[in-house]
């Protein structure tokens, strides 16, 4: 699908928007972006998500082409890119087992590579049913990596609560004294909101989801993407209302489930106000309450909310006393590691 395909997109946008604001995004591993790709990109102000895990030692573990061929150094050329179009980005790293350990490894490399708006999201994969493995699925890790899986409920890629928390920490520390207003990180900024006593912007966090439905290539609409199944089917485009499917009672029961289904040890939690369960497909787990849907990755965000509630409550009083939030790197540090 080349960019005649979008431009022919853009322009039926135009011509149908009647008056609406229409704006566009883009998410890419970055392998096929070229001058042309991104010429187009900053003319119609997409907003780019760019996949990058990190340095090549780090993002050609799992990032390889068709051909298990490493892509690290294509993706810096589409970084290079973008970011002489001015095209508006933001990096998308995928914070997996491997790239867990090394926090700062990663972090300074995107700093140093220009990059001021870091999205982090924590890959968690539940292994496939026996159903899966009838059809053909792999499971394990990709073959050019010789480790074992770990006989748990998620596959061997996955991130380990703890270290995802670590990660958290590590990177919040050195943002925090240094990159405040500089650099902005996914996570930190949806957490001095809720620090603020605001609602979460990110769907993950917020206290009901169902507002982030996804479309397929066939029309089919589903509840939200990461519950592309059959018993998520909400209908058609081609066919249905979205209006009557975004409102109706399915959806509705759909985004009020994730607040409902909270488990006692979530609603006793200190960091509720932050955190509201976060992502529903996460919630897989017993609780030490003993009641289900709690969140593999609690551990790891309880260590990274706890850590930050000081320096969150300082940059959230800086910003009701009308002060930029990035005054505290005159006076904050972390404490010293216990």
């Amino acid at each position: 699908m080349g960019v005649d395909f979008f431009r022919e997109a853009v322009r039926l946008q135009a011509h149908y928007a009647a008056g609406k604001r229409i704006t566009n995004s883009f998410q890419t591993n970055g392998i096929l972006l070229n001058d042309e790709w991104a010429a187009f990109l900053a003319q119609h102000h997409f907003l780019v998500g760019l996949s990058l895990d990190g340095p090549a030692r780090l993002h050609d573990l799992y990032r390889r082409d068709v051909r298990e061929r490493p892509t690290h150094a294509r993706v810096m050329r589409a970084l290079e890119q973008l970011q002489r179009h001015r095209v508006e980005y933001n990096v998308l790293v995928s914070v997996q087992a491997r790239n867990a350990p090394a926090p700062l490894e990663v972090y300074r490399f995107l700093r140093g590579a220009g990059v001021e708006f870091i999205q982090l999201i924590p890959i968690v994969e539940r292994k496939p049913e026996d159903g899966a493995r009838a059809l053909g699925l792999r499971l394990g890790v990709p073959p050019h990596l010789d480790a074992p899986e770990a006989e748990t409920a998620v596959t061997g890629w996955t991130v380990k609560p703890d270290d995802w928390g670590r990660f958290l920490c590590a990177i919040f520390d050195e943002w925090v004294q240094r990159d405040v207003g500089r650099v902005f990180v996914n996570l930190f900024d949806v957490a001095l909101s809720a620090w603020m006593g605001m609602e979460p912007s990110l769907c993950s966090f917020a206290t009901e989801c169902g507002q982030a439905m996804v479309i397929e290539h066939d029309g089919e609409i589903f509840a939200c993407d990461h519950f592309v199944y059959p018993e998520y089917r909400r209908g058609n485009i081609l066919t249905d209302d979205p209006g009557e499917i975004v409102r109706g009672a399915a959806q509705r029961a759909f985004g009020r489930a994730k607040a409902a289904s909270l488990p006692r040890y979530c609603r006793q939690c200190p960091y509720l106000f932050a955190c509201h369960g976060e992502c529903p497909k996460h919630r897989f787990l017993t609780a030490p309450t003993g009641d289900p849907g709690w969140n593999y990755l609690c551990p790891g965000y309880r260590m990274f909310f706890a850590h930050v509630d000081q320096p969150m409550q300082r940059m959230a009083a800086l910003l009701r006393a009308g002060r930029p939030a990035a005054d505290i790197m005159t006076s904050w540090r972390p404490p010293p590691p216990t």
